[in-house]
């Protein structure tokens, strides 16, 4: 660890604001690994003033980075993406260690950062307008595209670094700045990321407080943030009642959101599924990063007739996987965040009992010397109805509710009837089937897959989901436009001045 620490530069205590400097002078945060319940190190946390340099240094940078041509913004995000692969083995253990998804789980974060500089800065190349015919003579109309402004980024703990990267690297080819405030449960690989893009910042010869940073209360920073008029965008990532109270306050000023809330993820499964493929799918889905992504797999909709069947399948992968340290090799799920997750799990349970659910494993909050310290449970499998309250709640944990259902409508039905719409999927050989499913009238998501499961999208692809998810896009695709504002121009080369419409005034 300290290995690990030293060349990422992270020191015993950090400072938490960034704006081409480093400071903090507010209250210590301790970041305490989910792995043992040990601090691993510390950040001074930003006061209110401290909020408001580094804003007024972002703003500032904005104005020279905004008229740097954007093929030039795209190789400071090259070098920034060199720069992570350089670092990528050390980057991915301190994800881990903060945050607790095993070690191939946080390479492959540092990897999404990677790749989504690679795809910024081909971008870069490829901000496009169109041209339009005018209907009056003599004149040329066209669209364009600029530069936005500060966008703020709020990120959550269970992506702690490659949120970033989706908001940052196209802000940065778009001519934007950014401002993050990351989760305070993961700062340290804040400040690691930051560090790395001032490096690559300072050698390129621009202001490095083009990617600045905030760590700091939600109370205060947080609502400084979003508040704020100087920050047309904000980028929001966590809960869909953290969403409501950013969607209202930026809204009110009339500014701009990037939402990605929660998600409640089903997987139909079809009689005509290949068993072996969804069973694979299930388990990556719904046990991968002990349950906590927002495209995590936390229903199961399943045909009567194969219910027992798959379900019995899974009990039996759920007892192969290996519950323990995410840093040692083998491992298949790590612990859960802190121990407040932990009881949010278990209420849940107790909930889901309550309403008549039944557990059919799983469920324990472990303990022994191979889990001291750390938040550690073994991943639920249960009996469910798709109307129960707490399935149509997000619970941040491995539990997975199976359904049962007789005809496809009824599935897609219950896929759709909650109010979280990020991620489907169908899993079936029947073409019928599955162009249902991704029709007009199938999934109501904002990702719908076919023979793959809910977790793992594509940096290429726009990342987002519908309804409470928040109905914002990120990542790939035409997202880019989400960060820029867009210009009609119109041309007039004549000495004349007819008016649209035909509209005739005056002589």
């Amino acid at each position: 660890m300290n290995d690990v620490l030293k060349k990422l530069g992270i020191e015993p205590v950090n400072p938490g604001a960034f704006n081409g400097r480093w400071f903090g002078s507010d209250s210590k945060l301790e970041s305490i690994s989910p792995i043992d319940g040990k601090p691993i190190a510390a950040v001074m946390q930003a006061t209110p003033a401290e909020y408001e340099q580094v804003l007024a240094a972002g703003v500032k940078a904005f104005e020279t980075w905004r008229t740097t041509p954007a093929p030039k913004r795209g190789e400071l995000v090259r070098q920034l993406g060199n720069a992570l692969r350089e670092l990528k083995a050390e980057l991915g253990a301190l994800v881990t260690m903060e945050m607790g998804k095993i070690r191939a789980e946080g390479e492959g974060e540092v990897q999404e950062m990677i790749d989504i500089c690679d795809f910024a800065c081909g971008l870069s190349r490829q901000l496009y307008g169109l041209s339009m015919h005018s209907e009056r003579p003599g004149h040329r109309m066209y669209e364009q595209w600029h530069p936005l402004g500060v966008v703020g980024i709020i990120s959550a703990f269970n992506f702690p670094v490659a949120v970033w990267a989706w908001n940052s690297a196209l802000a940065a080819v778009c001519g934007d700045v950014s401002l993050w405030k990351p989760s305070s449960k993961t700062p340290l690989t804040a400040v690691a990321v930051t560090k790395i893009a001032e490096r690559v910042c300072r050698d390129f010869g621009v202001d490095p407080a083009i990617f600045s940073l905030i760590i700091g209360k939600g109370s205060t920073i947080g609502e400084m943030l979003i508040n704020d008029r100087r920050i047309p965008l904000v980028s929001a990532t966590g809960s869909c009642r953290m969403g409501y109270r950013i969607g209202e306050v930026v809204g009110k000023r009339l500014g701009r959101t990037i939402l990605e809330l929660g998600g409640n993820n089903a997987i139909i499964v079809t009689p005509e599924a290949d068993l072996d493929l969804a069973v694979r799918a299930i388990v990556f889905g719904s046990v991968g990063t002990a349950g906590q992504r927002c495209t995590s797999t936390r229903r199961i909709i399943v045909h009567e007739s194969i219910k027992k069947t798959l379900t019995d399948r899974l009990i039996a992968a759920y007892k192969q996987v290996k519950i323990g340290n995410p840093l040692s090799e083998g491992t298949l799920m790590g612990p859960l965040i802190d121990t407040g997750a932990v009881n949010d799990m278990m209420n849940a349970l107790k909930k889901l009992k309550e309403e008549g659910g039944q557990i059919l494993c799983g469920g324990d909050v472990l303990s022994g010397d191979a889990y001291a310290g750390g938040c550690y449970v073994s991943p639920v499998i249960a009996f469910a109805e798709n109307e129960y309250k707490i399935v149509q709640e997000e619970t941040f944990a491995p539990i997975l509710y199976v359904i049962g259902y007789k005809t496809l409508n009824d599935a897609i039905a219950k896929h759709n009837g909650v109010p979280q719409g990020l991620s489907g999927a169908i899993f079936t050989r029947n073409l019928l089937e599955a162009e249902q499913f991704l029709s007009a009238a199938g999934s109501d998501c904002g990702i719908a897959n076919v023979n793959i499961g809910t977790s793992g999208a594509e940096i290429g692809g726009a990342f987002g989901g519908e309804k409470e998810t928040g109905g914002g896009r990120e990542s790939g695709s035409d997202s880019w436009k989400a960060y820029m504002r867009r210009q009609t121009n119109t041309i007039n080369y004549t000495t004349q001045l007819p008016l649209a419409q035909g509209i005739k005034f005056g002589d």
